[in-house]
């Protein structure tokens, strides 16, 4: 990996976390703090800013992992569900008529009905199907549909389903299953709560999949990005113009992870107030920085995501910075 200039050494054990400055004309309105770290696949942390044992929910960021049953469990072959599919199951999409037909998709493959989805109907909506994570949620059942598992209570943390998603995250974190703590998300289904080099170490392995089930999860966020989160959205966006080098992947409450495609290096970002345009703007920061997308790309993401009012900007200070001992 070519680390460009711009990230320079510290002598500092604990580099500060970005600061991320709202400026309505030339004062300063809010700020916000957000951490970062770069981890390998064996959870060495490479670069960071600020605290790499952040602790905090992954939320949407875990998606692509709580897939990995989907897949091993011969689920998604034996209900015969493509990339598409598969991309769907890892998504935090936008509710539009193209999303819910494939999740709807993945329910009539495998012989179950929109009713069974416990995923909330959003509000002014008028189908579960809409939710953003109905995907992930169609994938649940599917998979205890093929297990012979029950189906009725697939979002309980004692659940089979639940049980294997938590042990096939310990094992890529090298973890005993009963040292990850549990809460639940929005949607109902659990999310772990994690250090940010953790997060990072787990996106590292989706990076270099290792394992055959990874793989086929990254090339399919690869393959069909409109898929994982919608029209203008930053995951969308990004991956869009990464020509299939990224994958990005946000969570609520200021969680973004990153990594690129056969590099293995993952990386995680949060925003301490849980600010969207905070992780967004870090998040292009450093993809400026590790030189992983072009000045063109850079640009029309800036364009697409950051948008404000006239008279109103964003200004990231501060850098990742190698770890010193």
């Amino acid at each position: 990996m070519n680390i460009p200039n711009v990230i320079e050494g510290s002598k500092r054990s604990v580099p500060p976390p970005f600061q991320v400055l709202l400026k309505r004309g030339s004062s300063v309105e809010s700020i916000h703090t957000v951490h970062a770290v770069v981890c390998d696949e064996k959870g060495r942390v490479l670069l960071h800013a600020g605290r790499t044992d952040f602790e905090t929910y992954i939320r949407s960021a875990l998606k692509p992992f709580q897939t990995l049953p989907f897949i091993r469990s011969g689920a998604a072959d034996k209900f015969n569900i493509n990339e598409r599919g598969l991309a769907i199951s890892t998504s935090s999409h936008s509710g539009s008529i193209y999303h819910a037909r494939e999740v709807f998709k993945i329910l009539w493959n495998s012989g179950l009905d929109v009713d069974q989805l416990q995923c909330p109907t959003p509000i002014n909506c008028k189908s579960p199907l809409q939710h953003n994570c109905s995907g992930k949620h169609a994938s649940f059942l599917a998979t205890c549909k093929k297990m012979n598992w029950p189906l009725e209570n697939y979002l309980q943390g004692d659940h089979p389903l639940q049980i294997e998603i938590f042990r096939l995250v310990a094992d890529i974190l090298k973890l005993p299953p009963e040292e990850l703590v549990a809460a639940r998300d929005d949607c109902g289904a659990p999310t772990l709560l994690l250090h940010l080099s953790q997060m990072a170490m787990l996106y590292a392995h989706l990076a270099n999949s290792s394992q055959a089930e990874l793989e086929q999860v990254t090339r399919a966020i690869i393959s069909h990005p409109e898929l994982i989160a919608g029209k203008s959205k930053f995951d969308t966006e990004l991956i869009s113009r990464a020509h299939g080098q990224l994958v990005s992947k946000g969570g609520a409450e200021g969680i973004q992870c990153l990594c690129r495609v056969g590099e293995g290096l993952g990386i995680a970002i949060k925003a301490e107030d849980g600010a969207k345009r905070a992780k967004h703007a870090v998040s292009i920061s450093i993809l400026k920085q590790l030189d992983w997308l072009t000045p063109s790309g850079i640009e029309e993401l800036e364009e697409q995501i950051l948008l404000l009012s006239p008279g109103v900007q964003l200004e990231v200070h501060g850098s990742l910075r190698f770890v010193t001992s």
